[in-house]
């Protein structure tokens, strides 16, 4: 490796270095009360040298934001060979469910945290890249599913929204305690149960009533 490539690689080393003492601050002390000196300190560099890297703390935000969502690109992929679209459909509420679960903070990041979506703004742009690419994966799936027999008459970009929404506030709720909380009052703490699964269980089968 020569010296250009190995700079290069120090360079991507600090870098990663600084996105993940941001995530675990934005996430244990929130984003508001951690500040650029701070990651600076918990990364070991000085807080002249993170400048070099990210402008500010909502640009960390935002690059966290973006490595989630390659993250969860990534594991859509895989369905791209699933011929049959509500196979498709289903598997892909699964993968996000997965997601979330094992992600909690990029979830965090991605969907919860506003702090990303106004960094956006902030830089006058209308597009939300990451965002669209993951929904245009679950549009497109839902318009499939309308050629199977699926959704007729409805508009798919609401369908395809409102599944987002729903699975969306599976995964909040779960990682919030509050599903396993209700769960516990209504069906009794000593039932060893799956209630997300239950739950995106009963999901699917309301979905498939609209065939």
């Amino acid at each position: 490796m020569g010296r250009k490539e190995k700079n290069e690689q120090q360079r991507e080393d600090i870098r990663q270095m600084i996105l993940k003492e941001a995530k675990n601050l934005f996430l244990k002390d929130g984003y508001e009360a951690t500040s650029m000196r701070k990651i600076a300190q918990e990364a070991g560099i000085s807080p002249t040298t993170i400048y070099l890297y990210y402008k500010d703390k909502s640009d960390m935000a935002y690059a966290l934001h973006k490595e989630g969502f390659k993250i969860l690109g990534k594991q859509f992929m895989v369905l791209q060979s699933v011929e049959n679209a509500f196979e498709r459909l289903k598997a892909m509420g699964r993968i996000y469910l997965r997601f979330a679960l094992e992600n909690p903070d990029f979830y965090e990041i991605m969907f919860i945290m506003k702090e990303p979506i106004e960094f956006l703004s902030r830089q006058n742009v209308c597009e939300w890249e990451e965002g669209e690419q993951a929904f245009n994966s679950l549009l497109n799936t839902v318009a499939d599913c309308k050629k199977e027999g699926f959704f007729k008459g409805m508009d798919e970009r609401m369908v395809a929204l409102n599944i987002w929404a729903l699975v969306h506030g599976l995964c909040s709720l779960k990682l919030q305690g509050h599903l396993d909380h209700v769960a516990a009052a209504h069906f009794g703490e000593g039932m060893q149960r799956d209630v997300l699964e239950d739950a995106y269980n009963g999901l699917i089968l309301m979905i498939n009533s609209l065939r």
